[in-house]
């Protein structure tokens, strides 16, 4: 079977188009475009959606189900995301493993329920990183230093070889969730397993420029506001940083880690998270952010071409913001201070 993968920017509408599949990315989730970064979406990522309910794929894209070698059928189109992560490639290589056996086996739910954890951010907080698929997979990818057109290629390439690889150890009988001997003897992934393991000193130096900040976060049930350690961070050089800054016991002033991050790349993306484990979220935070944005672009005779993403799907339920896609036009005083306000307007409940 022919691909051709295409990679477009994040939040892009899709329709569906024959001969095509669109995954986690489109804004829908349809036979053809499987998307949870809408607010009709249910509570899946999008690999534990196309396990869910196969027919998203097999229905659109019945000619290329358990096609023989010698049918001649066009090229079959993959869409997603840019920069691919591990959901849209896990989502890609269970597209095609579904293809190809018209059906979801138990090593398939198995990689979804993995995928969903780590897209969920609820991987737990005692499983060892350096033994983890995440975090491997992130290694293989970090320190590209090429062209986004090359690094979507070579993610994919490196990312759908990985999938198959987690897919035969978990058709073995292997724990693919936090499992040292999943990787013992090859040396790529054993060298990742170390650079993991490194990454936690470029994590101490992120934290020594970072800026730490305690605030009150709305909760996700109830009224209120819990008290959170946060930490800005600009131009991260650790790959993990939101993984060990969660973990961080020892430098979080409230003992629980960093709830909250904001990062900044380059001055013009910023992205706030939070720890699903610490039952808070940003809901205001990013309508607040939307308005400012579009009263400083008119301001300027500027043109609001996008907006920030709220994380208003019910997979993230508020827990992420993200920059318009062609950046921000407030500051970082700005953005700042807005997370600030937004703090003093809740009380602390615990």
């Amino acid at each position: 079977m022919e691909i051709i993968y295409e990679f477009v920017p994040y939040g892009e509408r899709l329709d569906p188009r024959p001969e095509t599949i669109a995954l986690d990315v489109g804004m829908r989730t349809v036979p053809g475009v499987v998307d949870h970064h809408h607010p009709d979406a249910e509570p899946e990522c999008t690999a534990s959606l196309i396990v869910k309910y196969p027919d998203l794929v097999i229905n659109h894209l019945s000619a290329y189900v358990s096609a023989r070698p010698d049918d001649r059928l066009p090229p079959l189109r993959i869409i997603t995301h840019r920069l691919p992560d591990f959901d849209s490639l896990a989502s890609i290589f269970l597209t095609l493993r579904l293809l190809e056996k018209g059906a979801v086996d138990p090593a398939m739910r198995r990689i979804a329920r993995y995928t969903r954890l780590v897209d969920s951010a609820t991987l737990p907080a005692e499983v060892e990183l350096s033994a983890t698929p995440y975090a491997i997979l992130r290694a293989l990818f970090s320190g590209a230093g090429k062209g986004e057109e090359e690094i979507n290629r070579m993610r994919t390439s490196e990312g759908l070889k990985f999938m198959g690889f987690l897919n035969t150890k978990s058709e073995e009988g292997y724990e693919i969730e936090e499992n040292r001997l999943l990787f013992s003897g090859i040396d790529r992934y054993q060298r990742a397993s170390r650079k993991v393991e490194n990454d936690h000193f470029h994590y101490l130096d992120d934290l020594e420029r970072s800026e730490k900040v305690i605030l009150n976060l709305p909760l996700e049930t109830g009224t209120g506001g819990r008290r959170v350690d946060g930490l800005i961070v600009r131009n991260p050089t650790s790959f993990l940083l939101k993984e060990w800054a969660r973990r961080d016991l020892s430098h979080s002033s409230l003992g629980k880690g960093f709830s909250l991050l904001l990062t900044i790349f380059g001055g013009q993306r910023y992205i706030l998270g939070v720890d699903p484990a610490r039952g808070v979220y940003l809901r205001g935070l990013g309508e607040w952010l939307n308005q400012k944005e579009e009263e400083t672009r008119l301001a300027a005779g500027q043109k609001l071409s996008h907006r920030w993403y709220e994380g208003n799907c019910p997979f993230f339920n508020y827990r992420i913001i993200n920059s318009p896609q062609d950046g921000t036009a407030l500051s970082h005083q700005d953005i700042v201070d807005g997370l600030m306000a937004f703090s003093r307007s809740l009380l602390p409940s615990g």
